[in-house]
């Protein structure tokens, strides 16, 4: 899918609100560095782990998708207003959730579930 020009028209998609949800739901509606609950308006947020700019082809991919609070996003990004310097290492996901359990749908650990 080609994004649109304007960032905010990619956010707008239902392709983007579907695939929001599902990270959210994957993430159990908690911050992956603090685990703190971000269900309730405006709590949530679901960042690109590499920017739609940077890697367009992996802007609506799941795997690429992570829940942070709005405490962590800021610091997750220099753009932000309390954000300082450059993404943080810490936060990128590995390919594990906080259990231990492969974070790809398709890996075999996870078939049957």
């Amino acid at each position: 899918m080609p994004l649109p020009r304007r960032a905010g028209g990619f956010y707008d998609t239902p392709e983007w609100k579907a695939l929001r949800r599902l990270a959210l739901i994957r993430d159990g509606y908690r911050c992956v560095i603090c685990r703190c609950d971000v269900r309730g308006k405006g709590k949530a947020r679901v960042d690109h782990i590499h920017s739609i700019h940077a890697r367009p082809d992996l802007a609506l991919v799941l795997s690429n998708l992570r829940v942070l609070c709005v405490l962590h996003d800021a610091q997750a990004h220099r753009e932000k207003p309390k954000g300082k310097g450059a993404r943080d290492a810490r936060f990128v996901i590995r390919g594990a959730d906080a259990s231990g359990m492969p974070i790809d749908p398709a890996h075999p650990w996870l078939n049957g579930r």
